[in-house]
């Protein structure tokens, strides 16, 4: 089993010594940091699953390093357990405000801040089924989340998102690019969705490069369009100069033979109960799959739709 990464970030030499003797390494990870941006800058590079921030820091402080990565739909649900002074009640206050999940105080009890450690991370568990990539929410909230809107009877629609060729790059970059690509599009979508400025929208990551929106129906075509035009943009730097030039990467076949494999693009099938009645979930993903591969067959990002008649839908 993975050890969970533990973030640090003091810039008092003399407690980050007492947190790591604290923390015991045979469980966790850690990680330091000694100012908000270098704070920031690990955080983005990999993050992990638990901050410990203390408040007062150089360059930016721990409440707006807090305020910065809760604004962060990826990272908003990482748990952060805010350090503050003895007596110090209004930085515990403001720490709490920026969305801190705990705090305590400084002198600390080792026993004590290893509780609260094990305590929050137990609680972020339990409380979030989430993608461990993106933060998004995964399986079981999107089950959730597509039922609730079958029984209330509203209208809806619900956009599959997957990625063509995306095997072909995770083989040639390896990895840890092929979880940029991942983050990358995660973003891209968030940010189409949040741009429509709706709190009842939804976005979930079934897992690897399949992700879900739940929005309105006036709502899911300028949203579809928003992700395509943003997806070749944010994803491009994640390629060689070579490789983006070209148009292409080479890859092998399942014979063995060395293939031209095209850029990535970005597919949707669209699922709405404009036209028909849904009574369960299993309905709505069936005619999602069927719809996505249809869309996967185009050339490009493109999205189709379960209505007929209209450009861009079948």
């Amino acid at each position: 089993m993975a050890k969970k990464r533990i973030l640090i970030v003091d810039d008092d030499p003399d407690i980050l010594d007492v947190l790591r003797l604290t923390i015991p390494t045979e469980e966790y990870e850690v990680v330091e940091a000694h100012d908000g941006q270098e704070a920031l800058d690990k955080v983005y590079e990999r993050p992990p699953d638990l901050i410990i921030l203390d408040y007062i820091i150089p360059k930016i402080d721990g409440r707006k390093v807090c305020q910065k990565l809760k604004k962060d739909i990826l990272l908003r649900h990482m748990p952060i357990i805010m350090l503050t002074g003895k007596g110090d009640v209004k930085d515990k206050v403001e720490g709490l405000d920026a969305g801190a999940d705990d705090y305590i105080v400084k002198p600390f009890e080792p026993e004590e801040l290893l509780a609260r450690i094990r305590m929050t991370l137990r609680r972020s568990q339990m409380d979030l089924d989430a993608a461990p990539l993106t933060r998004l929410p995964g399986n079981v909230s999107i089950f959730n989340e597509i039922d609730r809107r079958i029984k209330s009877g509203e209208k809806f629609a619900v956009g599959y998102v997957d990625l063509d060729k995306f095997k072909t790059f995770n083989d040639k970059y390896g990895f840890t690019w092929g979880d940029r690509i991942i983050q990358e599009s995660a973003r891209v979508v968030v940010k189409a969705v949040e741009e429509k400025d709706n709190p009842e929208d939804f976005v979930g990551h079934i897992g690897g490069d399949d992700f879900v929106i739940i929005t309105g129906l006036k709502a899911i075509d300028q949203i579809c369009r928003q992700i395509i035009k943003e997806f070749d943009k944010a994803t491009k730097g994640l390629y060689s100069p070579g490789d983006q030039k070209r148009g292409y990467i080479t890859g092998k076949d399942r014979q063995g033979k060395t293939v031209k494999v095209g850029l990535i693009s970005i597919s949707i099938g669209v699922v709405t109960n404009e036209h028909r009645k849904f009574t369960h979930v299993a309905q709505v993903a069936e005619i999602g799959a069927e719809l996505k591969e249809y869309a996967k067959k185009q050339k490009g990002n493109t999205y189709v739709k379960d209505k007929r008649g209209a450009q861009g839908e079948i």
